[in-house]
């Protein structure tokens, strides 16, 4: 593990996402399993399934961010280009794997659907496999992409499997307030503004048993400034004329 900020983007790649059709699961589990591993993810888009879109969109991503992960794309049928586009992104070849035709040959299936099921056999040359725990056909990986598909059920068996090189982890802490982001928006600037970009301090309302409400979410990798900036944050509210309410810690304060 490293003191640098490592970061990574998220491609999402697909029509029915932007159509409305599907609904995305899997940034949320990206975000979180990379935070445990000292990733974050900074930036996340949703693409269509274009060629040039794609190919620009991975090489825009790999050369700004340690990591770039795609979901979706990599299936049996026509519109799954992903794989062909991460090859064109680095004028490599597109080559069919021995080992994940092996895996997909291993289940019997009519000549046509065993030819729609083979194009995902299709990996740019050089790739490195990204493990499937479900038994299915691996994603892939290149230098610093990795390739995945966008069924949730099995992005959560590949994303476990890949070593990450994160560096410091991302820890969080909260407190409460009934009183509305505006009442204390002035504070928490000034706040934010004492403690640098080393911490991002967010607001997020809610609405609980019929009380209008803030959260307030402090994010770092220091713990001490972390609880200092939660001190202060609670001092702030105090000003108002409200107490602060349920606190929470991300990590182990014993």
């Amino acid at each position: 593990m490293n003191d640098r900020r490592v970061t990574a983007s998220v491609l999402i790649i697909g029509n029915e996402i932007l159509s409305g059709r599907t609904q995305d699961l899997n940034l949320q589990y990206i975000a979180q399993h990379l935070n445990t591993r000292g990733v974050v993810v900074s930036e996340a888009h949703v693409i269509p399934d274009v060629h040039t879109t794609i190919v620009n969109s991975v090489n825009d991503a790999r050369r700004r961010h340690d990591y770039v992960l795609t979901t979706g794309g990599i299936g049996p049928t026509h519109d799954d280009i992903t794989a062909e586009c991460v090859a064109a992104a680095f004028n490599l070849p597109l080559v069919v794997d021995a080992t994940i035709e092996k895996r997909i040959r291993s289940r019997p299936a009519p000549p046509d659907i065993m030819e729609n099921r083979l194009r995902m056999a299709r990996i740019p040359k050089g790739a490195e496999l990204i493990d499937n725990l479900t038994g299915g056909p691996p994603g892939f990986s290149i230098e610093n992409v990795y390739v995945m598909a966008g069924i949730p059920s099995v992005l959560q068996a590949m994303l476990p499997t890949i070593d990450f090189d994160g560096g410091s982890i991302i820890r969080s802490c909260s407190v409460t307030a009934y009183m509305g982001e505006s009442e204390i928006s002035r504070e928490l600037g000034t706040i934010q503004e004492q403690y640098g970009s080393g911490i991002d301090l967010g607001s997020y309302p809610f609405n609980r048993d019929g009380r209008f409400g803030t959260t307030l979410v402090m994010r770092g990798t220091d713990t001490n400034q972390l609880s200092n900036m939660l001190e202060d944050v609670k001092q702030a509210i105090r000003n108002r004329g409200q107490e602060p309410g349920e606190v929470s810690y991300d990590w182990d304060r014993s």
